[in-house]
């Protein structure tokens, strides 16, 4: 990915270096900053109103700063390639001394790698993905959350449940891969397992997604994490509820990329999400903050008359913040030099791409500028904002209620505790609000079913000495090993306990007066030879010359010890199977 997207901005430098204007200034009553969108999509409309307003607001608001910001606005027609063709056409024929946007994680790292190169930062206030590194891209500045700093609260939403095995269905994209690791890490803590990854590309048909979901129904898990754009979760919960999983026993979690779009979701698919669970950041309500939602709305209807209105989000909120920072930090700055760029006097591969004058300042001004935005403490300092709190939400309707919060410092709790003490809670499901889960049932799934097509494993049993602890015979009609006893009694009532399905079916191993099949070791090594997937347990008379006679409440020694070695077989089939 890295090779390629330079070979693709070394080509578009070369054809651009052919049509680039020679203008090197500015006038000193302008500071040119370039708008990457997509213009065609809703959330790029959305991103552009958002824009222009917080513009507007700042130099109402500030009517003697000099210079002052000029917007030129580019679309990136949903392609990265045309995005870093606009992010040229901007550096280099306008001079532009910063970049917002672009919107998506793979148009980011591609105009990235410009900002770099012309030492131009480039801010963006939906790329998401923490594949983004400042490491590595010194000139990136993310206006938003990475998506790793919510896996901490769906990992404990998971705990709270008791849920221990999920299966996440994400999109084929940076943004789509770049949480996973952060996702698996968060989830082994809690002792959580991801048994299955489903991959959606963008291309995915209809009846692709269809085939994905009627493979997941196969499987155990019913504990599913989705994280992806808009519009494929829309396709993806349409064909959920077609195929029935959409019903009774199955859990369904949305990441914050769709919560927090959540309000701007069609009403048709919104029905079709009835119980997912999603988290989402939390935005403090104020008076000015209501004010703005009246203006935003009545604007973006005059921008696109022919849209039908959608409701404000916080990404249009951080777009917003976007703009008074950098207006502020320009300010700031106190430029008096026309010179903006410095171009190389032998262009160098075939390029006369040059560096910003005042980017290495610019960059390091808008990182120390803090302030109370629209959105709420907006602080770029690490490059990207921190998320202090995340709402939990549960789709109902045509709409969502609230169900809780998760913050850093008291985990999830029922409200938002804001400068006070919170009592101590178990972080388990009491602490939250009851939850209408999908099908309308108000019990809480226990995330699993038994596999439609899953494979059974092979339990061997040999017949012991002591009947009361294990015997095994043929069930005379269906054919089937049986096997009784205490042991098995203790095996299946642990299998019972365990937080999602085991298919297991019994095999018999030898008889009490069958020497051929050898002894105890001869059974178990049945397991390395794979005829069986585990061994069951008996007890000789030599063996239990070995146990020292411990008391453990009521039971004997040879009681206790087939009740231990019982558990100790289940726990292990926990971790092998």
């Amino acid at each position: 990915m890295e090779r390629a997207s330079q070979i693709t901005l070394f080509l578009l430098l070369i054809i651009h270096s052919g049509v680039a204007q020679n203008a090197t200034t500015s006038g000193t009553d302008e500071f040119p900053v370039g708008v990457i969108l997509d213009l065609e999509s809703l959330g790029g409309k959305m991103a552009r109103t958002s824009i222009l307003m917080a513009l507007e607001d700042f130099y109402t608001v500030h009517r003697n700063y000099s210079p002052k910001v000029v917007l030129h606005i580019r679309g990136s027609k949903s392609n990265s390639v045309e995005a870093a063709s606009a992010a040229l056409d901007l550096l280099e024929n306008y001079n532009v001394q910063a970049v917002i946007g672009p919107q998506t994680s793979s148009q980011a790292a591609f105009v990235s790698d410009l900002g770099n190169k012309s030492q131009v930062p480039i801010i963006s206030f939906t790329a998401t993905s923490p594949s983004l590194y400042s490491g590595s891209l010194p000139y990136f500045i993310r206006a938003t959350l990475s998506d790793s700093t919510q896996v901490n609260s769906i990992a404990s939403l998971i705990k709270a449940y008791g849920w221990r095995q999920v299966v996440p269905i994400y999109e084929e994209t940076d943004y789509g891969r770049g949480v996973i690791p952060y996702l698996i890490d968060a989830l082994q803590e809690i002792d959580a397992r991801v048994p299955y990854r489903s991959v959606i590309p963008l291309s995915a048909s209809n009846e692709q997604i269809t085939q994905e979901l009627y493979k997941l129904m196969t499987m155990q898990t019913r504990v599913f994490l989705v994280h992806m754009s808009p519009d494929l979760a829309s396709i993806l919960f349409t064909k959920a509820k077609e195929v029935g999983m959409m019903k009774k026993g199955f859990v369904w979690i949305m990441t914050d990329g769709l919560t927090n779009v959540i309000d701007s979701t069609n009403p048709s698919v919104m029905e079709a999400m009835n119980g997912v669970l999603g988290v989402k950041f939390y935005t403090h309500k104020s008076a000015e903050l209501d004010s703005f939602t009246i203006r935003w709305n009545r604007r973006l209807q005059i921008d696109n008359p022919n849209d039908p209105p959608v409701k404000l989000n916080i990404f249009e909120l951080w777009g917003y913040d976007t703009i008074w920072a950098v207006a502020q930090a320009v300010e700031k700055l106190g430029i008096k030099n026309k010179t903006s760029f410095q171009k190389p006097a032998v262009a160098r591969n075939m390029t006369s791409l040059g560096t910003s004058v005042y980017g290495p300042d610019l960059l390091k001004t808008i990182l120390q500028y803090k302030f109370r935005g629209l959105s709420g403490h907006f602080d770029l300092s690490g490059r990207q904002l921190q998320a202090s709190t995340f709402q939990i939400i549960n789709v109902v309707g045509k709409g969502w209620k609230e169900i809780g919060f998760w913050t850093a410092e008291n985990g999830i709790s029922r409200r938002l505790y804001q400068g006070e003490s919170m009592p101590e809670h178990s972080g388990l499901v009491p602490e939250l609000n009851p939850v209408i889960w999908p099908g309308t049932s108000t019990e809480v799934p226990r995330g699993w079913e038994a596999a439609v097509n899953g494979k059974k494993l092979r339990v061997g049993v040999h017949v012991s000495v002591y009947p009361q602890f294990m015997t095994s015979g043929k069930d005379p009609i269906t054919g089937a090993t049986k096997a009784e006893g205490l042991s098995i009694d203790v095996f299946e009532e642990a299998v019972k306990r365990l937080p999602y399905a085991l298919p297991y079916e019994y095999v018999a191993f030898g008889t009490t007066n069958d020497t051929s099949t050898g002894g105890y070791d001869d059974f178990v090594y049945q397991v390395y030879l794979k005829v069986v997937s585990a061994s069951g347990l008996q007890l000789s008379a030599s063996n239990l010359q070995k146990v020292k006679l411990y008391a453990c409440h009521d039971f004997t020694a040879p009681t206790f010890m087939y009740a231990l070695r019982s558990i100790l077989l289940v726990a292990a089939l926990v971790k092998l199977y």
